[in-house]
């Protein structure tokens, strides 16, 4: 079964994460328009400000001015186990295209045996933003650990219930685990990750934050229950002030009498409620309280043990880089366009005003970079037109970072045939 989506533009379908998945023709680089804009966590954003130029690096230094032989920066956490926030490190050069809203990046180069920063640029790499889709790669992490341990087979079928749809398309009844993490991935499908999340436990994948002491990410919310939340549906979340800072076993349960009363609704009453609300009653910090969270730093570190100490069996492992590499951002690399990718996971994740990227790839000489890129509250209201710029400013941070991607001009297409033969 599969929804209808309203025709006018706006409010719930923008949500749809398929395209995500899609070969994105405008990932290519234009110009030299840019806009610097700060981001304070408190939603406001900062006037813009005049670019300052960067002073050139010293000699012996590395692309963002660093220390070439400079140790790595390890992960500090408190007394509490909480990691610290993001190591000083160089503020990333600023966006080449005008981007609005409140802005965070984080791009690094990571040590493979200790998972320390070699090198590193950021922008409010410590301020707080929605996750959207992005949020789904922890999924897959939880239920590779879940297939580890012998709780969930790739092979256990299920049928979409009322209470499982999502917003946007739906999988077929009868599809298995592991085709369905596949959806959640390279579709971006809610519905199979609702159904993959709430199987393998919402406790459990808010775990793969938690082991790594990431008290500023939130992940333990299915899609649906965002938004459900979010337009005033669930008496839970609009009845108490304890879920903004709910952590632990209040968090879990709290989240579980969300998520309950979230099951409640056909999808198309949710999207049509969710329409109002966007329309007329959306607030910056209203994403803030309902939506998964992180920092571009917390989650460019949940990249780093994600793909480089995930802790998973030989063919887990493999399940994940075959699913990870279906998630969109390769294509839009200049590193893929100089040649200089290895191998590539990713994951995006959009919505009303709201736009995410976020990804792991192996150079060609053995370097490990990992990249977070967050906008929250931007002028466009679908924000998918904005993964171009998006990505110059992502690359630009990989060049600041490893050096500058230069692409590989096209091969020459073969000559025709005269068809005149001798």
């Amino acid at each position: 079964m599969r929804p209808t989506v309203p025709g006018r533009p706006g409010a719930a379908r923008l949500f749809l994460g398929a395209a995500l998945a899609l070969g994105l023709s405008a990932c290519q680089q234009p110009g030299a328009e840019r806009a610097d804009r700060a981001a304070p966590v408190n939603g406001t954003p900062a006037p813009t400000a005049a670019p300052t130029p960067a002073p050139p690096a010293p000699p012996g230094s590395g692309p963002a001015g660093t220390p070439l032989t400079r140790a790595a920066l390890p992960e500090v956490r408190d007394p509490g186990g909480c990691l610290t926030g993001a190591p000083a490190v160089a503020r990333a050069p600023a966006p080449p295209l005008a981007l609005s809203g409140r802005l965070g990046l984080w791009v690094a180069e990571i040590d493979p045996k200790t998972l320390g920063v070699v090198r590193a640029v950021g922008t409010n790499p410590d301020s707080v933003f929605p996750l959207a889709s992005t949020y789904k790669q922890a999924v897959l992490w939880a239920l590779l650990r879940e297939f580890d341990a012998g709780r969930v087979s790739p092979t256990e079928r299920f049928d979409v219930t009322r209470g499982d749809q999502s917003l946007g398309i739906y999988p077929f009844d009868g599809m298995n685990v592991r085709d369905l993490s596949t959806r959640m991935i390279g579709y971006s499908d809610n519905t199979a990750t609702d159904i993959l999340h709430r199987r393998v436990g919402l406790g459990r994948v808010q775990a793969v934050a938690d082991r790594l002491g990431l008290c500023r990410t939130r992940l333990i919310l299915p899609t649906r229950d965002w938004w459900v939340a979010q337009s005033g549906l669930s008496a839970t979340f609009s009845g108490t002030s304890r879920w903004a800072g709910a952590t632990g076993a209040e968090r879990l349960r709290l989240a579980g009498l969300i998520d309950a009363d979230a099951r409640r609704y056909p999808a198309g009453y949710v999207q049509r409620q969710l329409d109002l609300y966007f329309d007329h009653r959306w607030r910056p910090a209203d994403d803030l309280r309902a939506h998964n969270l992180s920092t571009p730093y917390e989650l460019g570190t949940l990249l780093a043990h994600e793909f480089l100490r995930p802790g998973l069996s030989p063919r887990a492992l493999r399940w994940q880089r075959e699913v990870m590499a279906l998630g969109f951002g390769r294509r839009a690399l200049r590193a893929e366009a100089a040649g200089n990718v290895a191998w590539f996971g990713g994951k995006g994740g959009n919505g009303w005003r709201l736009l995410t990227y976020s990804g792991y790839f192996q150079t060609k000489d053995g370097r490990q970079v990992v990249y977070a890129f967050m906008q929250h509250g931007a002028d466009q209201t679908y924000t998918m037109p904005n993964t171009h710029r998006a990505f110059a400013w992502i690359n630009a941070g990989i060049d600041a970072v490893i050096g500058v991607q230069t692409p590989r001009p096209p091969a020459p297409k073969p000559g025709k045939a005269s068809g005149w033969n001798r």
